[in-house]
């Protein structure tokens, strides 16, 4: 019989998106519940206030994980780390905000052997040096929620939904952003996804009270045949999320967010779209919403989300790093 891997799972007792009442449950799946499932770790989890003395768990775990290099999630410091040499691991922060949360430095006190994302290491390495290793993970899919869907042709045809955060478009708030706020707001991050919820045939609603309109996100979804996924510099949990569900996803794919690393096929598993030809593109399928192409690249798009790009694929993969860093 193999030795499983002893996996301490150490995090903040306040992690905003640890606790039970908040309404996205995507990080608190994967780290207190997709671990716990993967048949080679043995999980322990290890709640903290603020530092935590990893000489507790010596003798107790091979390697430690921390949900975030921001030390909201994390404590602010691993205590006697370098002393005891057990290996870390670390999902990383926002990079954007790499200054603005000094992840740098808290990588190297905390002596992070590597950190993982759902970024290419091309958006990783515009903020972080090249000496910090970096491993593409896509997580954040937990399979199960999506099992149950709509049939494709019971649902709504005639409009294309979009969701998620959206920037101001009118003047006043655009020229404020830019002196104000420069590469920080929601029209700099989802200007595509903003312009698309313009459209007359496009429906947009933000969350109320942590819901969608009387849904959860996955049932939300798949009431529609088609579903937008945009973002300007990195794809999102959007991406993978709208495909499993199985709706006909228009993702925003450029050179510019690096998307072809998801491995989706453009006209195969998802429609590629980008701000010169989003419009196009969501008028060929309005015109044409009976087509029997749609749904094929809808279920295509479905099965290779579902199979590929769920969380036990994705702990998995990181099991495979643990076996690199501690043999």
């Amino acid at each position: 019989m193999y030795k499983k891997i002893k996996l301490a799972i150490i995090y903040k007792k306040s992690y905003n998106y640890f606790q039970p009442s908040h309404f996205d449950k995507t990080t608190a799946d994967f780290f207190l519940r997709a671990f716990e499932r993967n048949e080679e770790l043995d999980v322990k989890y290890y709640p903290c206030e603020k530092n935590f003395d990893v000489l507790k768990i010596k003798n107790e775990c091979d390697v430690i994980l921390l949900p975030s290099t921001i030390n909201d999630g994390s404590p602010d410091k691993l205590e006697n780390i370098k002393e005891v040499g057990i290996p870390v691991v670390a999902r990383t922060g926002d990079p954007h905000y790499e200054k603005r949360w000094d992840q740098v430095n808290f990588i190297e006190k905390n002596h992070i052997n590597l950190m993982f994302s759902s970024h290419s290491d091309e958006y990783i390495y515009e903020f972080y040096p090249r000496k910090i290793k970096h491993k593409t993970i896509i997580y954040g899919l937990e399979k199960q929620l999506y099992e149950k869907i709509i049939p494709f042709k019971e649902r709504i045809k005639d409009r294309i939904l979009c969701t998620g955060a959206t920037g101001k478009t009118n003047f006043k708030s655009k020229i404020a952003n830019v002196i104000l706020n420069p590469k920080s707001s929601g029209w700099y991050f989802y200007k595509l996804r903003t312009l698309a919820t313009k459209l007359p045939y496009v429906d947009y609603s933000g969350i109320k009270k942590g819901k969608y309109p009387d849904d959860d996100y996955p049932t939300y979804l798949t009431r529609y045949r088609a579903s937008i996924a945009a973002t300007t510099f990195y794809p999102t949990l959007k991406y993978w999320e709208n495909a499993a569900a199985g709706c006909l996803t228009f993702m925003e794919i450029t050179n510019k967010n690096y998307g072809e690393f998801l491995g989706f096929v453009d006209n195969e598993s998802a429609i590629f779209i980008n701000e010169k030809n989003y419009e196009k593109k969501f008028q060929e399928f309005l015109e044409d919403a009976d087509n029997p192409k749609w749904e094929k690249i809808a279920n295509s798009g479905r099965d290779y989300a579902m199979n590929e790009l769920n969380n036990d694929k994705a702990v998995e993969k990181i099991v495979d790093i643990f076996k690199s860093i501690i043999n």
